[in-house]
């Protein structure tokens, strides 16, 4: 080889090496002319020379070329309102293109195109907005650890398919994103395609696998500048009726309010709520909870869902306390009993204020305050009533400080205050947390001082800490972490949290391929050991070591074997419901498979069975899981989900008693049945179907007396029946069209009902025909949401 082709050689090599790891630039370009969004991109501005193109594999084939016969080109162009995007994505089989018509937010099997934007470059948190091959929008704030598709913006697309592939264009105003107010912009900015039926998803920027971070790995949108975005005043009034009808009567209801948003500036957005009404949010999920521990209850309130990632930081906001069940019980005397304790408390009103600041700084607010809440009591001797007061006027807030640096580490202040008014309890909470990366994101050291102070009939203040080590690069990575948490750390005023009183040590070991294989599109296995003791007395609260795969097959149908097991005897120092007292719990080992046939078929099923054996008088648990799916076309589709556990032997609390703490011996079963249904009229306006049967029993047959030492004995002097037999119905009919962007009109059918009783029922049929037949409540409902502009209202008049 001559001196030329060498030196050619290592240039080529050179040049290669640094194409494929430098960061591309794509200029956005100013445009004065009106943009038609209609999927059609006929504008003459269009024409622009900067093209966003030579795609790059993102899953499962890591950084490999996209083939020209799918080439994907993206252009962009902005004016003071918002940036266009343009992007033709071709296909040799268009007809092959997926394309399910599904709700918003639902990726479902389509095609899709996203482009994922950071306003301040800082390679920490995007705004992801995604439009399927059926014009389907979905968008989420995404950060490393999750993708939060609760938040929704009012943005703009269409969609058009072609004899060369498919068509997007899109605009996103300035109100749906956050970025500095500098002269010039320099944003993150990313585009991913995912061809559905391949299975396989592209990045303009190439995100190496190999680095555990992703969003650092976008590319640059430069060419914004000199921008004079306008008001970001939005008003959203809304309009609910419902007519409920059940055994007692039946009565008709009328609610309006007001949600308004407000940009503060570019960065900042207030959001408040005027008298709230949340009468179609999606239903809860009652269950026979016999833990010692409430039952912990999904969001389903939109402006508790909608962008709260700075409120979640830390784990210290639940927001389900705000409105939540009342957080005392009144005091009554024998003759006395209560006739009405409301189960929830309502909102008055609620405000949140966050945003970024152009030199990282995360600052959230949030502001909620509840009304005052009475139980009724009646006394039985004179039939006379009175209200005693169960929750006071109640003010719930949560501060966030989150400053970013380094484009992957940040430092976060956070505190959360929970006000009641009069003698009640009061309680106030701080964390300092940190998370540091290093500047190729291969290492990562995180954790956290958390500090709570509760002001009560005693007062008391707790802490946790907590520091964790972590190998965020490669095929092998591992994890070792350790906390500590004193007996009177408490958040449960405005958090939630089971646990305290214990240190920990927890270690996690990983291998995975970067690459497909001759037999796995992807594969990892997980190694994990995890101790906890209890600070008290020192002894084993939990330990086991766990082992997992998890692997998807070149039919793209997903496997997870996992084998969890404890060694050791361990003590559980909540069921006994009592301080300072604790259960032995023996031995067991637990595994389960799980596989997921490959979705873009039409009929794919799902099924996860599993077991627990314990080191105990026939004590076994088993379940199984099952989920079969079929999309009759792609309007249609139906997902029905089987859930059924089985306890033989199970032990538990059951009451006290002069003879101390009453465990027994139980068997329980656990049937639970989900019906999911969508019809799709068009990609605005669905029929969805929601259903869910549950029921659970709890058969007692031998009973025993816990002894200090954990262990049970045998008690053959208690007889009161324990027994549970627990129903749940619930039923959703409703209909959805999204009539103008932020705006919907939707009708709803609900129908539920509950019923428990000490009388065990082992006859299915006859549980779903007892719970049909007690108090069944029936509602429909017809609700109004309008989206008005402040600007297109002030252009008008």
């Amino acid at each position: 080889m001559s001196k030329f082709q060498s030196a050619a050689l290592i240039f080529l090599i050179f040049y290669s090496f640094n194409t494929y790891s430098q960061k591309k630039v794509l200029l956005a370009k100013s445009t004065t002319e009106n943009i038609t969004i209609d999927g059609k991109i006929n504008e003459e501005i269009w024409k622009t020379e900067s093209v966003a193109t030579d795609f790059v594999m993102f899953q499962p084939d890591n950084g490999k070329p996209i083939n020209t016969n799918k080439k994907t080109e993206v252009k962009v162009l902005y004016d003071n309102n918002a940036i266009y995007i343009a992007a033709l994505l071709y296909d040799n089989e268009p007809d092959k293109i997926k394309k399910e018509i599904t709700n918003r937010d639902v990726f479902g099997v389509s095609d899709n195109f996203s482009v994922y934007i950071n306003g301040f470059n800082d390679g920490q948190q995007d705004f992801r907005f995604f439009v399927s091959s059926a014009g389907v929008q979905m968008d989420c704030l995404a950060t490393e650890d999750s993708e939060d598709f609760t938040w929704d913006a009012i943005w703009d697309s269409e969609v058009t398919l072609t004899d060369f592939g498919w068509v997007v264009e899109m605009k996103i105003p300035y109100a749906a994103l956050r970025f500095s107010n500098a002269d010039k912009q320099t944003w993150g900015l990313n585009f991913m395609r995912e061809i559905k039926r391949d299975v396989q998803k592209y990045t303009w920027n190439r995100v190496d696998t190999k680095i555990g971070a992703v969003i650092p790995q976008a590319g640059i949108l430069e060419g914004i500048k000199n921008i004079k975005t306008p008001t970001r005043l939005f008003l959203i009034p809304y309009s609910s009726a419902y007519y409920q009808e059940n055994d007692i009567g039946s009565g008709t209801t009328f609610k309006a309010g007001l949600d308004i948003k407000y940009g503060i500036n570019d960065s900042f957005t207030l959001d408040a709520i005027l008298v709230p009404d949340f009468g179609q949010t999606k239903f809860d999920n009652a269950i026979l909870n016999l833990e010692p521990f409430e039952q912990k209850l999904d969001e389903n309130r939109p402006f508790f869902t909608e962008g709260t990632d700075l409120f979640n930081k830390g784990g210290l906001f639940y927001s389900r306390r705000i409105g939540g069940a009342p957080s005392t019980e009144p005091i009554i005397a024998a003759n006395e009993e209560i006739i009405n304790y409301p189960s929830t408390v309502d909102l008055l009103n609620a405000v949140k204020v966050s945003g970024r600041t152009e030199k990282g700084l995360g600052i959230g607010f949030l502001n909620a305050v509840t009304e005052k809440t009475y139980a009724t009591i009646r006394d039985n001797d004179t039939n006379e009533t009175r209200k005693e007061v169960i929750e006071p006027l109640t003010n719930y807030n949560v501060l966030v400080f989150d400053q970013r640096f380094n484009q992957n580490s940040s430092v976060s202040f956070v505190n959360t205050n929970t006000t009641r008014n009069g003698g009640f309890r009061d309680a106030n909470v701080s964390a300092l947390l940190f998370d540091l990366s290093t500047k190729e994101n291969t290492y990562n050291l995180y954790g956290d001082f958390k500090y709570s102070s509760i002001n009560a009939i005693e007062d008391y203040d707790g802490f946790k800490t907590s520091l964790n080590f972590e190998k965020t690069s490669g095929k092998y990575r591992y994890i070792l972490s350790g906390k500590y948490l004193s007996k009177d750390y408490d958040i449960n005023d405005l958090g939630i949290i089971f646990y305290t009183n214990y240190h920990n040590a927890y270690a996690n070991a990983s291998y995975r391929i970067l690459n497909p294989t001759k037999v796995f599109n992807t594969f990892k296995i997980e190694q994990e050991v995890n101790l906890e003791i209890q600070n008290t007395t020192g002894k084993l609260q939990e330990g086991w070591y766990k082992s997992v795969i998890k692997a998807t097959s070149r039919n793209n149908d997903y496997f997870e074997l996992a084998l969890i097991i404890n060694p050791l005897e361990t003590f559980d120092f909540y069921e006994p419901r009592k301080n300072g007292r604790y259960l032995q719990i023996p031995r067991k080992i637990t595994s389960y498979f799980g596989t997921e046939f490959n979705s873009n078929n039409a009929f794919t099923f799902d099924f996860t069975p599993s077991f627990t054996i314990y080191d105990q008088d026939d004590r076994i648990t088993y379940g199984l899981a099952l989920g079969p799916k079929y999309r009759f076309n792609d309007k249609f589709s139906l997902f029905y989900v089987l859930d059924y556990t089985r306890k033989k032997n199970d032990r538990g609390w059951v009451a006290f008693d002069n003879m101390g703490i009453i465990f027994a011996e139980r068997n329980r079963e656990i049937l639970q049945n989900d019906i999911t249904g969508k019809y799709a009229l068009n990609n605005k306006m669905t029929i969805n179907l929601t259903a869910r049967y549950y029921w659970s029993y709890s058969e007692n047959h031998d009973f025993f007396t816990l002894q200090d030492n954990g262990h049970l004995v045998q008690n053959n002097n208690y007889s009161m029946n324990k027994n549970r037999n627990f129903n749940s119905w619930n039923f959703d009919l409703s209909y959805s069209w999204w009539f103008a962007p932020g705006s919907e009109i939707s009708i709803l059918y609900r129908n539920y009902a509950q019923e428990s009783t000490s009388d065990v029922e082992k006859n299915l049929s006859t549980n779903f025909k007892n719970v049909f037949d007690s108090n069944l409540t029936n509602i429909f409902s017809i609700s109004l949401r309008y989206f008005i502009d402040y600007n297109v209202v002030k252009n008008k008049f």
